[in-house]
Order: structure tokens, then sequence, then C-alpha cells
């Protein structure tokens, strides 16, 4: 990916970067609220970390603290920024979340770069299997999608986002659907299965992070000021 990171500027992009595939989900344990910002605590069986490993849980990169191993349990301070643009001080003890560790530098990119800082959340409008009188372990399912107005130039057909962590593509895309900006992805059986999905029901909040290549196109095309004049062709011998 040297080539596009040179054009789109993905140099001054966090070394800390995930790519949407969820390695297990984990199961919020408590939330304290604090003087000036929160901490949550999470159950994570199978996930390894030291004090301030990285962590996207649900697609928020948050880092780990006070970790107690033989319980598989750590803890994660929310900043006020992360309260309000995410669902996390939302969730109750026993809500189910998608836990990711960070891309190894030189892995290959599995699904998309993503960097855990979530632009805002949809809503859940409905989940519905494709079959419905099929195996729900075997079907495709329909995932549609509120998402804020000020994301939806960001939702477009074919491309990628990252929903609570997951890295989907978008099927379809509604700018001016009754509900507002709309769009529906295609889950396959194996991502229902293994993430939080399966959990979430119509109305919950959903972590919405947008493709962060569609984000440095827009800033590097509103940064740019060149303007082609007949000056400038005469200068360079046109």
């Amino acid at each position: 990916m040297p080539a596009i990171c040179a054009i789109l500027g993905l140099a001054s992009i966090r070394r800390t970067m995930f790519t949407g595939l969820i390695e297990t989900t984990g199961t919020v344990l408590g939330l304290e609220r604090r003087s000036g910002s929160e901490r949550i605590s999470i159950a994570a069986p199978g996930i390894r970390l030291r004090t301030g490993d990285s962590i996207a849980v649900s697609g928020v990169c948050l880092t780990a603290v006070d970790i107690d191993s033989a319980a598989e349990r750590f803890h994660a301070d929310l900043a006020s920024e992360t309260v309000a643009r995410t669902s996390l001080a939302e969730l109750a003890p026993g809500a189910t979340v998608n836990l990711e560790l960070p891309t190894p530098a030189g892995a290959p990119l599995g699904g998309h770069v993503v960097q855990g800082h979530v632009d805002g959340t949809g809503k859940l409008l409905s989940l519905m299997p494709v079959s419905s009188g099929s195996d729900l372990g075997l079907t495709d399912w329909r995932l549609r999608i509120a998402v804020p107005d000020h994301l939806a130039r960001y939702m477009v057909e074919k491309g990628s986002v990252a929903v609570e962590g997951i890295s989907l593509t978008i099927a379809h895309s509604e700018a001016h659907a009754p509900e507002g900006a709309v769009i529906e992805i295609a889950v396959i059986p194996h991502t229902y299965a293994h993430t939080n999905l399966s959990s979430l029901r119509a109305g919950d909040p959903l972590n919405i992070e947008a493709d962060v290549m569609l984000k440095f196109a827009e800033r590097r095309r509103q940064e740019s000021s060149f303007e082609l004049t007949a000056a400038y062709l005469i200068e360079n011998g046109y």
C-alpha cells in the first residue's frame, strides 16, 4: 500500500492500526463514573494484554490498564471525547463487545485501514436473515443502519465502513431515506456468529468509523490550492 499512502498522505496515520477483523468478543463487567472520565471493565477471555497496550473495543481504540490476567479482564479509561462520540458509556453490564488487537507492522491487511477513531454512532434499524426459512447459522443477513448526517458523504456504495469495529462493505446507500441517511450491509454467517451483531437489537447504537481513505482524499482536495490557468500553461511550455 506504499503508493496509496503516498498519494493520500497516510504516513500521518498513527502507528496503532486495526483492520476490522474481530479476534473475539468480550463482556462488559461494569462502568465506573469518575470525575472527568469514566472507566470501563471488560472480561476478555483469550486476549493477552500488557499495561498500556492498545485494544479496539467495538471499534474504539482504548488503552488497557489494571489488567487481571488470571481473571482475563482489563480496564480502560474513557475520555470525555470517547463518551460523547461512542456508545461505550451507554453499555450495561453483560453487553457483548468486539475485541481486536492492533495489526503488527508488515502483517497482511485483511480488512481495511481502521484507526479505532469512531466518528459517531448510528442506529440499528434492522438485521434480518436473507433466507428466513433456512438454518439461521447458514444464511446471510441484511443489516440496515441509520447514520449521522455528517457521515453520509463517506457512505459510498461498495466502499468500506467499520461498524462496531467490524470491517464491512456497503451494499447500498440512501441519502434521503425516511430515516435520514441509511446504509445497508450484507453480513455473512461467520461475521454474524463471531461478533456482537447477533446480540444487538433494533434501536441499539452502533459505533461508526468512516473509511479513512475517503477522509484523507477529502482533506487533500479541500487543501489543494492548485488552479489551472493560462499563465501556468505558458510557464510550463504548453
